[in-house]
């Protein structure tokens, strides 16, 4: 009997998948990649596993991974698909292929199963990354196989296949729309929100925030501390990596931040519409995002921010497992080194507003910077600067005049 280990979250997919692998012949190892998902129940999810036919089920927590390793990185580029999308579901991919992989490694199976639809994202980012780690590896796409799509034609079907197999998932025929856990964000997508006529925040039963209308109404005020471009306190506080992402998921959800709904370009070519939640990391970009404006020297943080689009596309396709990715983040590493100090913000009612920022590298000086008189900078010095910046546009003038 082969071997293979399943990515395992409980959701309806992997819950139908593991039922199939078992009704194929295979002998599944069901992992559940501990990633600080919200509103689950962690025992449940492993016996209903067992309960399916899994000859193992085990819980990897990888917490700290996600926020140390994968998420913090991405956030010293201040990498957002598309300009929105702060890539909470892609940046987990290579992580759970990862810990997959290594379990496979321990139970002897050469196979890797995963959930992810061959419309998706999610296939592509769980094969490269185990491909990369492992080009040996026999990956496992039930979504591709047709006889399987046979079978499971829509999400109907797959709902009737939990039902007839008494396997509990969240979705039902009347509204199945799947979502996506884990400490840095929800995401929301299929079913009705595929309808653009449809209001997504109002459809949705947001697990992490609350609305903007029925958050507090006073300003709740928090102070977030960075070395290196790495959060490391709150309010002051030493936080591990996973325990500072859920504290601020808590302060930035009670306050409503975080939410969006959007129209993304998917890596295989189609658009497709996702809700997404993610309080805590909308709250760590902008503090980054405004300490940077003190610690990063114009042209640097204008490099970072032409790559920073790159950056994205290169998470969202799945390539973290990548020669260029490995320089993208040696770059940022050392482009970071500065990014020291506090930032406090504001937060009321889903929006964010600094109060005041510091760092002992800053480069702001008051000094040189004043409109005032005096001062450390010399105005006369502008002169010889806009003579020097002028000179191109001066002899083309000659030569090509324009408004003549």
């Amino acid at each position: 009997m082969p071997r293979c280990v399943l990515a395992y979250s409980g959701g309806l997919d992997t819950s139908v998948i593991l039922g199939w692998l078992v009704d194929q012949g295979f002998e599944p190892h069901a992992v559940y990649v501990d990633l600080g998902q919200p509103c689950e129940d962690r025992d449940a999810i492993l016996q209903k596993a067992r309960d399916t036919g899994a000859a193992t089920a085990r819980l990897v927590d990888a917490q700290a991974r996600l926020c140390r390793d994968f998420a913090f990185p991405v956030l010293q580029w201040q990498a957002r698909y598309e300009g929105v999308y702060l890539l909470g579901t892609s940046i987990a991919r290579p992580l759970i292929s990862e810990v997959c992989l290594e379990v496979a490694r321990e139970v002897g199976a050469r196979g890797y199963a995963h959930g992810a639809t061959g419309k998706g994202n999610d296939q592509c980012r769980f094969q490269l990354a185990a491909e990369a780690l492992d080009p040996t590896v026999e990956v496992i796409a039930p979504w591709r196989d047709e006889t399987f799509r046979q079978q499971f034609p829509g999400r109907s079907e797959m709902i009737e296949y939990c039902q007839r197999k008494g396997i509990a998932v969240k979705a039902t025929v009347a509204q199945p729309y799947s979502s996506d856990e884990n400490c840095l964000h929800i995401s929301y997508e299929a079913g009705q929100l595929e309808d653009l006529s449809i209001n997504g925040v109002e459809l949705v039963e947001f697990g992490m925030t609350d609305s903007p209308q029925d958050a507090p109404d006073c300003i709740e005020t928090v102070t977030i501390g960075f070395e290196s471009g790495i959060p490391q306190t709150i309010n002051g506080q030493p936080q591990a990596p996973d325990a500072l992402v859920r504290e601020l998921n808590t302060i930035g959800g009670r306050n409503g931040i975080g939410r969006i709904d959007m129209v993304e370009n998917r890596f295989v070519g189609m658009k497709s519409r996702g809700v997404y939640e993610a309080p805590g990391m909308t709250i760590l970009y902008e503090a980054h995002r405004l300490l940077e404006q003190l610690t990063l020297d114009r042209d640097l943080a204008h490099m970072r921010d032409a790559l920073a689009p790159q950056v994205a596309e290169l998470v969202y396709y799945g390539f973290w497992f990548s020669a260029k990715f490995d320089a993208l983040l040696a770059f940022i590493r050392e482009a970071q080194k500065h990014v020291t100090g506090e930032v406090t913000l504001n937060l009321y009612k889903g929006n964010m507003m600094v109060v005041r920022r510091s760092s002992p590298n800053s480069l702001y000086d008051e000094g040189v910077a004043t409109m005032e008189g005096g001062g450390s900078y010399n105005q006369t010095d502008a002169e010889g600067f806009l003579r020097i910046q002028g000179l191109p546009g001066r002899v083309q003038g000659r030569v090509v005049p324009r408004g003549s």
